[in-house]
């Protein structure tokens, strides 16, 4: 009789992420929750306090990528990988997240029709690209601060057990929706869940956390300059072609950049397929 080989499992495994990343809202609701209600109640301020964000913001992150880290009990080079990757990799990621908002535009409109955001949706959407110091602020925050934080988590912590555990689709599916329902924002859902499973992929084709966090800088840059200029933008002869024509272009972009983006990652993929092999 054969000897059944054991099974390695890596942290997490898709419901070891699923708690991970309730953990994470749950820290920051039981603070932000209460002092919502007081505000609301007494008309204070206390939610919005510049003290309050930063010690809960620094603080839960900080507890999250430890406790993931001592449950992942690896090396923190193994967690957060930075393996050599061509930087050329960006601008066809650019490439593709323009193309995909075109068309998410499209999506995005037709969820707003079968469900009409509320009033105070925008007006929190608003306040996430908002910031004390103008626009500096609103760059350091949406462009620097969340695209850090979040790929430690999702493309650091999250995707190593996702990647070793399960078939590369399914880590990429998982990694994205998981993404996509962390932001808790159905009229949001669309963009972000592509935005996860792109990166996702960056991060099974290159194996680097910096790549992922990259992308995800260019596609909320993009994102703000959108909202700060779009009446500049809307107007550029680009975007006042017919509707098919714009998106038609945009399809062959997306298509282009997935090619170039194989093509420049190409040798990454296969050194890491010797290296399995050699094993």
């Amino acid at each position: 009789m054969g000897v059944r080989k054991r099974t390695v499992t890596y942290y997490p495994t898709i419901l070891g992420a699923i708690h991970l990343v309730v953990l994470y809202i749950f820290i920051q609701t039981i603070i932000d929750f209460p002092l919502a209600l007081i505000d609301y109640f007494k008309d204070t301020d206390y939610l919005s306090n510049p003290v309050k964000k930063i010690a809960l913001g620094v603080g839960s992150v900080v507890f999250i990528l430890y406790y993931g880290y001592k449950k992942a009990k690896t090396k923190v080079t193994d967690l957060f990988p930075v393996k050599f990757f061509n930087p050329l990799i960006l601008i066809p990621v650019a490439m593709f997240l323009w193309g995909a908002h075109n068309f998410l535009d499209v999506v995005n409109a037709w969820v707003g029709k079968q469900l009409p955001p509320p009033p105070w949706f925008w007006e929190l959407f608003n306040r996430v690209f908002e910031s004390d110091y103008g626009i500096y602020g609103a760059i350091m925050k949406v462009v620097v601060i969340a695209p850090i934080i979040e790929e430690l988590i999702f493309r650091g912590i999250i995707m190593h057990g996702l990647m070793r555990n399960y078939p590369k689709a399914v880590a990429i599916f998982f990694s994205g929706l998981l993404f996509a329902l962390f932001h808790l924002n159905p009229w949001q859902f669309p963009a972000t869940f592509i935005l996860g499973m792109l990166l996702g992929w960056i991060m099974i084709r290159t194996r680097n956390i910096f790549a992922c966090i990259a992308g995800h800088a260019i596609n909320n840059g993009l994102v703000l300059l959108s909202v700060e200029y779009w009446d500049k933008i809307s107007e550029s002869p680009f975007y006042l072609v017919p509707k098919k024509e714009l998106l038609l272009t945009s399809g062959l972009v997306i298509a282009l950049s997935l090619i170039l983006i194989i093509l420049l990652t190409m040798k990454r993929e296969k050194r890491t397929q010797e290296s399995k092999n050699i094993r």
